[in-house]
């Protein structure tokens, strides 16, 4: 009998898988491990504050279980909030009746022609209380010419809170330095607020 060799002759090929020393193969298997275990750690983190805010909103319902129920409101208490109730309506009525004299006399200078100047002003508010009290504005000054006091009356008469302006003289003097001046004198109503 003759011996005979069955293993395969050895042809000088490497043996075992072919992609053993292929770069790209072993960057992708490498990039997929990384990923795969970026992956792993998002998810662990993600969970880990999950369970931390379970926690945190377990705790803050077992305090709001235990948190005893106010009592129920006392009978002098509506008597606070009727009390409350009527000094917001005083102020409101207060303050709703309330004349800016700062808004009017910024109005009667922004009005006020170069040439006329003031020697007296005068002014009354109106009472809310009282409707047949008349709230009086009256001015005095000086100017060049009745121009001045016309121009002065126009002007005047387009302030919002004064009404029935009127002129209740106008005469020719002389000024302290000798020079020809108008002095006049000029009664208004002011309104009351929010009329």
């Amino acid at each position: 009998m003759r011996a005979v060799n069955l293993l395969p002759k050895d042809d000088g090929r490497p043996r075992g898988p072919a992609f053993r020393n292929d770069p790209l193969v072993i960057g992708g298997v490498v990039g997929t491990v990384l990923v795969t275990a970026i992956l792993a750690a998002m998810f662990l983190t993600a969970s880990t504050g999950v369970a931390d805010n379970q926690e945190r909103h377990d705790a803050a319902q077992a305090e709001l279980a235990a948190t005893p129920v106010p009592p129920p409101a006392v009978a002098g208490a509506s008597e606070l909030e009727q009390e409350k109730s009527a000094r917001i309506g005083a102020l409101s009525a207060a303050l709703s009746g309330r004349l800016a004299w700062d808004r009017v006399l910024r109005e009667v200078s922004l009005v006020l022609p170069d040439d006329v100047w003031l020697s007296s002003l005068s002014a009354t508010a109106p009472v809310a209380a009282s409707p047949t009290t008349t709230a009086g504005f009256s001015i005095n000054g000086r100017t060049y010419s009745h121009d001045g006091v016309a121009r002065l009356l126009v002007r005047l008469s387009v302030v919002p809170q004064l009404s029935n302006v009127q002129l209740q003289h106008s005469a020719l003097a002389t000024s302290e330095t000798g020079r020809k001046v108008v002095e006049f004198s000029i009664n208004a109503t002011v309104k009351a607020a929010g009329a």
